[in-house]
C-alpha cells in the first residue's frame, strides 16, 4: 500500500514510517521542519520505498498519488512551540487538516488524525473517556493548540458524513520515546536531559499534577490498528499507569542513578491537573493496549539521549 504521511519527520512520525516501510509499504513523508528534524529519517531516506518532501501543508503542496491512506501527524505538539507559533499551530490544525482531508477524498484513501488527549482541556471526568466533551479554556495561551485539534477533528467528522470517507480520529496521550526533542520542554525529555547533566528537575507547580506516559512503540501500533479498523469516532490511545510529576521525578533520579534537587516554577495556565486515558474502547474495538513496561522504556529513552547529550556538551 502506499501512505502519505505529514509530520514525517517528528518525534511519532518518523517512528511510524518506519513501521510502515518495514511492513513493505510505500510512504511519501512531507514535513516543513519546524520542529521536525532531518536527523529522525537520516536512516528512512535510504530506503527506497520512502520519499521525503520538504513541505508547509498548510500552503499548497504537490502529493502525487493515488494513496491507499493518509496520515495527518503535522503539528506543534510542545507547549514551548505552540507557545511560541500560535498562528502556525492554529494553521495545522484548520488548513493542514483541510489540505490532507481533499487528498484522501481525491484518492477515496483511509485517513487518520493524529489529535490529542488535550482535547479534554483540565478534564472534570477521570480518568478520560472518548464520550466527555471537554473543560477547555477557548481563549487561553494554550487554546491555539487545544481548539486547533477539536476543530481538526470537527472537520475530520464532516468530512466522514458529507463525503463518506473512511476517517479515523487518535486522541493521543503523553507518548515519549527516543527522538524526542531535549529542548521542547516536554516533561520527559527536560527531565532525563537535567538528570544526565546533573541539574536540578524542573517541576512546575506543586508537582502533585498526573501524567499518564506511553512509549512510542506502543504509540504507533495503535495508530496503525485504529487506520485499519472501521470506527469513525475518537479513541484514546495513551497508557493508563497514572503518576504525579513528583513522583516521575523521583523515578527518573532513580534510573540515572543520582539524588538531584528540584527546582520548583510556577505552573503555567491552564495546564491539566490530572491526565489518564479510559483506554476501554481501545481494548474492545482494535485488542490494543499498551504492552512496553515504563521501567523498559525509559530505559531505552535514556539510551538514546545519553548520546545526544554527551555530544552537546
Amino acid at each position: 500500500m502506499r501512505f502519505l504521511v505529514s509530520g514525517a519527520a517528528g518525534f511519532i512520525g518518523s517512528h511510524l514510517c518506519e513501521r510502515l516501510i518495514a511492513g513493505g509499504h510505500e510512504v511519501a513523508g512531507l514535513d516543513n521542519l519546524i520542529t521536525g528534524s532531518s536527523e529522525n529519517i537520516e536512516e528512512l531516506v535510504k530506503e527506497t520505498r520512502f520519499r521525503f518532501q520538504q513541505a508547509d501543508v498548510t500552503l499548497g503542496f504537490e502529493a502525487a498519488g493515488p494513496f491507499d491512506g493518509v496520515l495527518h501527524l503535522a503539528s506543534l505538539a510542545s507547549p514551548k512551540y505552540y507557545l511560541k507559533h500560535p498562528l502556525e499551530t492554529l494553521e495545522s490544525g484548520s488548513a493542514g487538516t483541510k489540505n490532507m482531508l481533499e487528498i484522501a477524498r481525491r484518492d477515496d484513501a483511509r485517513f487518520l488524525l493524529a489529535s490529542t488527549s488535550e482535547c479534554y482541556g483540565d478534564p472534570e471526568v477521570h480518568p478520560q473517556v472518548e464520550s466527555y466533551w471537554g473543560h477547555v479554556n477557548p481563549v487561553g495561551p494554550r487554546s491555539c493548540y487545544d481548539e486547533s485539534k477539536r476543530y481538526a477533528e470537527a472537520l475530520t467528522m464532516a468530512y466522514h458524513r458529507v463525503h463518506h470517507l473512511r476517517t479515523t480520529i487518535a486522541r493521543i496521550f503523553n507518548t515519549y520515546g527516543p527522538r524526542m526533542a531535549l529542548d521542547d520542554g516536554r516533561v520527559v525529555p527536560q527531565f532525563i536531559d537535567q538528570a544526565l547533566r546533573g541539574e536540578p528537575l524542573t517541576v512546575y507547580g506543586d508537582g502533585s499534577q498526573t501524567r499518564s506516559f506511553c512509549y512510542v512503540r506502543d504509540l504507533v501500533d495503535g495508530l496503525i490498528r485504529l487506520l485499519n479498523s472501521e470506527e469513525r469516532y475518537p479513541v484514546n490511545l495513551g497508557n493508563p499507569r497514572e503518576m504525579t510529576i513528583l513522583e516521575f521525578a523521583e523515578y527518573i533520579q532513580r534510573a540515572v542513578n543520582a539524588e538531584l534537587p528540584l527546582r520548583f516554577e510556577p505552573l503555567p495556565q491552564d495546564d491539566p491537573r490530572r491526565r489518564r486515558p479510559d483506554i476501554t474502547k481501545a481494548r474492545t474495538i482494535l485488542e490494543w493496549e499498551p504492552q512496553v513496561s515504563l521501567e523498559e522504556g525509559i530505559r531505552e529513552t535514556i539510551r538514546h539521549f545519553q548520546s545526544r547529550v554527551t555530544v552537546s556538551r
